[in-house]
């Protein structure tokens, strides 16, 4: 498993580097990159904690000693996600804001005694889990005020399986446990999680939960807040115990309060899941459709026939070429791949990867049929499993490769969204367009690639991926390419996020997905449950002057 690394994702488990094909591609897309720095931990320096020494010191008395930490190097780990902004900010050792302690509770009351405590004294609380937040969820500058302090509660420490439940096929656990350390203890009893979302690795239950994550696998198995069975969350006024059985009707479901609420309510301090079987047969494969339109339209047909695989991934155009030019097969197996492809008739077509798992190769082949069957009415071909198991080896680096185009001098980072089938052409091409203008408009032409990631029988989410060479400023480059790709969202149909979630980055745009009551009715939950407002200032709700 990995583990973060200072301006980096963490070590990768095999060789993540760029290949002379991608150095040749990129340098012949974007021209040469002009490398971007890496400083180490100890080049940053920071202010001193402006806890005051009885502050600390009622901390310690809530939590013990070893819980908290106000060490330099604690804190400025501590201190953001894992976006290209967080990054770029990191390597250039651009002022950054630090939490003012860091501290690992053990348990539910502890926390409960910690937003009491911060909530009376006026001290912002940033829940820290996995720490791989793309959207500013973790980077609050100094709160609602100049003044105030504020402090990250990493959820490490409370990372224990509760309770297993064979029978019902449910699993209690603690918030800061990760994919990983779940999957190795449910697996031994013949059961898995199911969800694998890109950051696998080094993401948290609880971190799931409170962004509404969407696995890989969601369209077999579900995004993150269809598994919630029940939850437990610490607010700075109290407790909720929330969801009694697996369904109910009483009332609103108090449940979707606090999934996808990103800290700013509250802190998830357990949460009850519904697991599945583990999976006796395994097919990955992939397929090439003759151009977007047609495979969009064989997805569409998967979904709303429920012909869908577990797994569903439609790269566009240029998002195929990338990858068969970096990543695919080189030399003579290249020119006999690329003619195979022309006498099928999608040498210039689109990579699709499906994924089925099941309880026999039975019931996988079955399902693997209906859905080839609807390709190949589409024109589709199929390029077999060792594509599709190319792809499940190599699924977690995106990541990794990020770091390594860093280091080239090319930026790159993602956007992503959903709407209806109906909207999807349009939202796909106004979202592009937006990138590549406000990118060319920065220097060299980018490169912009997209895939479908998620279907769902009314429409489908859409996952953008933007490589540009770096310019002299490269924070505002991205900025501004961000907000052209989320106005367009907005303009044409699209939801301003599917699953990377709110945090600070979106929050702007809130208003136009919720409308100005939604937002008002959320400002309201807000001051129930935070009367104070330390509770992850700034993330997720809009600025007071967008009402």
């Amino acid at each position: 498993m990995s583990t973060p690394t200072f301006a980096r994702w963490g070590t990768p488990p095999h060789p993540v580097e760029l290949s002379d094909s991608a150095l040749s591609f990129l340098t012949a897309e974007l021209g040469v990159g002009a490398p971007q720095p890496n400083a180490d931990l100890s080049d940053l320096s920071v202010a001193d904690s402006s806890l005051s020494g009885e502050q600390v010191a009622a901390l310690v008395e809530i939590c013990g000693e070893a819980a908290v930490s106000v060490t330099s190097g604690d804190r400025i780990m501590h201190a953001a996600g894992c976006s290209l902004i967080d990054y770029l900010q990191l390597r250039h050792q651009e002022s950054i804001s630090v939490p003012d302690a860091v501290l690992r509770p053990q348990d539910h009351d502890m926390v409960r005694e910690l937003l009491s405590y911060c909530s009376n004294n006026n001290i912002a609380v940033v829940p820290f889990g996995g720490g791989t937040s793309v959207v500013g969820g973790l980077t609050p500058g100094r709160g609602s005020s100049p003044e105030m302090a504020w402090i990250a509660i990493a959820m490490d420490q409370m990372n224990r399986v509760v309770e297993i439940d064979e029978i019902s096929q449910t699993v209690q656990v603690e918030p800061g446990i990760t994919g990983p350390q779940l999957e190795a203890i449910l697996e031994p009893r013949g059961f898995t999680l199911g969800h694998v979302p890109q950051s696998w690795e080094r993401a948290s239950i609880g971190g799931y939960v409170a962004t509404r994550s969407a696995g890989q696998a969601s369209s077999g198995f579900g995004r993150s807040d269809d598994m919630v069975e029940s939850l437990r969350v610490a607010t700075p006024i109290g407790e909720l115990e929330l969801g009694k059985s697996t369904r109910n009707a009483a009332g609103p479901d108090l449940r979707q309060l606090f999934i996808g609420s990103e800290g700013a309510l509250g802190i998830i301090t357990a949460v009850t899941l519904r697991i599945r079987r583990s999976a006796a047969a395994t097919r990955y494969e992939g397929f090439m459709l003759p151009d977007w339109g047609s495979g969009v339209a064989a997805f569409r047909e998967m979904a709303q026939t429920r012909a869908t695989a577990d797994i569903m991934r439609l790269s566009d155009p240029f998002e195929t070429k990338a990858s068969l030019t970096m990543s695919g097969p080189q030399g003579r197996a290249g020119e006999l791949f690329h003619r195979y492809l022309g006498l099928r008739n999608v040498r210039d077509g689109n990579l699709a990867i499906l994924g089925w798992e099941g309880a026999s190769r039975e019931l996988v082949g079955a399902r693997r049929k209906a859905a080839a069957r609807i390709i190949r009415a589409h024109g589709g071909i199929t390029l077999g499993t060792s594509v599709g198991s190319a792809w499940r080896q190599h699924r977690f680096d995106g990541p990794y490769q990020r770091d390594v185009l860093l280091d080239a001098g090319y930026i790159a980072e993602t956007v992503e969204t959903a709407t209806h089938w109906r909207d999807l052409g349009e939202l796909y091409f106004g979202v592009r367009d937006a990138l590549h203008r406000a990118l060319s408009d920065q220097g060299p032409t980018p490169y912009v690639m997209c895939h479908i990631s998620h279907v769902y029988e009314t429409g489908a989410s859409l996952y953008f991926t933007a490589i540009a060479g770096a310019s002299a400023d490269p924070v505002a480059q991205w900025q501004s390419a961000k907000t052209a790709a989320t106005e367009a969202m907005v303009r044409h149909k699209g939801t301003i996020t599917h699953h990377h979630a709110v945090g600070r980055d979106h929050a702007p745009w809130l208003t136009d997905e919720i409308g100005i009551e939604g937002v008002r009715v959320l400002r309201s939950l807000k001051a129930a449950v935070d009367p104070g407002r330390v509770m992850n200032p700034g993330v997720l709700l809009p600025n007071p002057s967008r009402d």
